[in-house]
């Protein structure tokens, strides 16, 4: 392959690196729910995509093959804090996760942009609540604890809030398909 062939390559290999980040980011969340090290897990597995860039064929499923190299990743992540009791997947439900996110339409970053502009359309204490219960170790009842409320009442309010950024997302991206 000559230098101008290689550069093509090269360039159509980081363009669709690029534009797979989110999506890899969250499958490999997907796959350590919880774990703060999931980011430094993406890291490792961009690391590794791009040493292995010249075995994939330019044309194919990029977002697949990406994601087979994110779930070793994971697998190899695991290996390492086997002693830490976490949640652990079978390999047959990686399998699935992996399929179902690469067929995944690639709007994926237009939601997480709507997502963005819902979350900070919410007060500070129900954004709290929401970092408190998707991206914190502390259980529901120790925020109950720390914020005077019964789980119960804090369980409906995630409900409501849920629906709430669903109905705001939605609308955010007919709004944006409407204005393309």
């Amino acid at each position: 392959m000559n230098t101008r062939e290689q550069s093509y390559r090269d360039s159509e290999f980081v363009r669709e690196l690029t534009a797979n980040q989110l999506p890899l980011l969250l499958y490999v969340r997907s796959l350590l729910p919880g774990d703060s090290a999931a980011h430094d897990v993406a890291q490792q597995a961009n690391a590794k995509i791009w040493e292995k860039r010249d075995e994939f064929e330019l044309g194919t499923n990029f977002k697949a093959w990406v994601f087979s190299i994110a779930r070793y990743e994971v697998l190899n992540y695991r290996k390492r804090q086997s002693r830490d009791a976490r949640l652990v997947f079978s390999d047959d439900l990686e399998q699935t996760i992996a399929t179902e996110l690469a067929g995944v339409p690639d709007d994926m970053q237009e939601r997480h942009e709507a997502l963005k502009a819902c979350l900070e359309k919410l007060r500070p204490a129900q954004r709290d609540l929401l970092l408190h219960r998707y991206a914190k170790p502390s259980t529901l009842a120790d925020y109950a604890t720390i914020v005077g409320r019964s789980v119960g009442s804090l369980k409906v309010t995630l409900h409501r809030l849920r629906s709430s950024l669903l109905s705001c997302i939605e609308g955010r991206m007919r709004s944006e398909g409407a204005a393309l």
